[in-house]
């Protein structure tokens, strides 16, 4: 059982211990962490920053997974689905959405959607996806 929390400014991801509180590990990585999920499993966090990129981090090892690139400025919202299969991110500036493979690293489909998207989320039964 774990929780996630990301540190805009010092450009870090906490994995924490929920039953003793504990920091398990600290991933610095990339700039200015804007949002951050973790699997249903605990297994992965995802990462979404000031430098347009969404990253995926082994929760076990601390070692970056992959990196999703294809946003046009900065990533400031991330979600998981239930299943772990998607990733969703949400562009502020360019007002854009994208669903990703968690496994293969590639876009399923880009969403051009409204002004400034400021958050993301993902249905239970990842059917449907929210900005």
């Amino acid at each position: 059982k774990r929780v996630v929390s990301g540190s805009y400014f010092k450009s870090t991801v906490k994995i924490w211990d929920m039953e003793t509180g504990a920091v398990v590990r600290t991933l610095k990585i990339h700039l200015n962490v804007s949002s951050v999920a973790i699997s249903a499993d605990g297994k992965r966090v995802v990462s979404g920053s000031d430098d347009k990129t969404v990253k995926i981090w082994d929760v076990e090892t601390g070692a970056e997974v992959r990196t999703l690139a294809g946003h046009s400025n900065i990533v400031f919202s991330v979600a998981i689905s239930a299943d772990g299969k998607r990733v969703v991110s949400g562009s502020y500036f360019k007002s854009t959405v994208k669903i990703w493979d968690m496994e293969t690293g590639a876009v399923v489909r880009t969403l051009k959607i409204h002004l400034n998207v400021s958050s993301v989320a993902i249905s239970a039964d990842g059917k449907r996806v929210v900005s």
